[in-house]
């Protein structure tokens, strides 16, 4: 376990088992989430139909109603015959206008709900992590940290911010949470490219992101919980504040 990287427990999580509940709503939620994240890449082959249905524990009909949805969503797309089979296909981030749009659809307690979860759920990632990595668990973190420093658009800058917080959440070692990240994510969707397009914030956000895996690194549990925690509530309170303006 601890050999190896946290991006790839993320994706472990992302090909577990299902709820027995809704199956195919559930496999098409899992996967869509984790393309608009960006856990699986554009482009990216998905496994065989078989491989697939048994890693997620669904018969292959399960599957292809799901795949069919995700190809109906446009995050899915099939080729047929030589080298075909299914291939990630990233979404384009909405327009700002219809990113407002979106957000105007939230209340500000709603919003400041959400950043109670959010923060409650990357805190506790944080101080699991800080108590049970390795230095070599935290090398994808660091990776996802560097890459949001050198980010120039809003839509990949949102993409690694909620990529981030997933991949602390493996860090904790803890499929559960990472699920649960995973879904907070895709409820949060691209509105973070309202607050991250400012080139100021990004380069705070990722000196926060190096505090976190800092203290996570030192076994500081408490101090990468807290830090994690101001890192959501301050994004939060500027989607927040765009939100009055509206």
């Amino acid at each position: 376990m601890r050999q190896q990287e946290t991006g790839g427990r993320a994706r472990k999580a992302v090909f577990s088992p299902v709820d027995n509940r809704a199956r195919v709503d559930t496999v098409v939620r899992r996967l869509a989430d984790a393309i608009e994240l960006g856990l699986l890449a554009d482009g990216e082959q998905l496994p065989g139909e078989s491989e697939l249905a048994g890693q997620l524990g669904v018969s292959t009909v399960t599957l292809r109603e799901a795949l069919m949805a995700l190809r109906q969503q446009g995050l899915v797309t099939t080729r047929r015959g030589r080298g075909g089979g299914s291939f990630v296909s990233l979404p384009e981030v909405p327009a700002d206008d219809r990113l407002r749009a979106r957000l105007r659809g939230w209340s500000t307690e709603e919003l400041r709900d959400l950043g109670d979860h959010w923060a409650a759920l990357s805190g506790a990632a944080a101080r699991l992590a800080a108590e049970r990595t390795e230095p070599d668990d935290l090398r994808q973190l660091r990776r996802t940290a560097e890459e949001l420093t050198r980010a120039e658009g809003a839509a990949a800058r949102s993409r690694l911010y909620g990529r981030f917080h997933v991949e602390l959440a493996a860090a904790a070692q803890s499929a559960r949470l990472t699920r649960e990240q995973v879904a907070l994510q895709s409820e949060i969707g691209a509105l973070p490219c309202l607050v991250l397009a400012d080139d100021a914030y990004r380069e705070e956000v990722a000196d926060r992101h190096r505090s976190v895996i800092a203290a996570v690194q030192d076994g500081a549990h408490e101090t990468a919980g807290t830090l994690a925690e101001r890192c959501v509530r301050e994004s939060t309170a500027r989607l927040v504040a765009v939100r009055l303006t509206l």
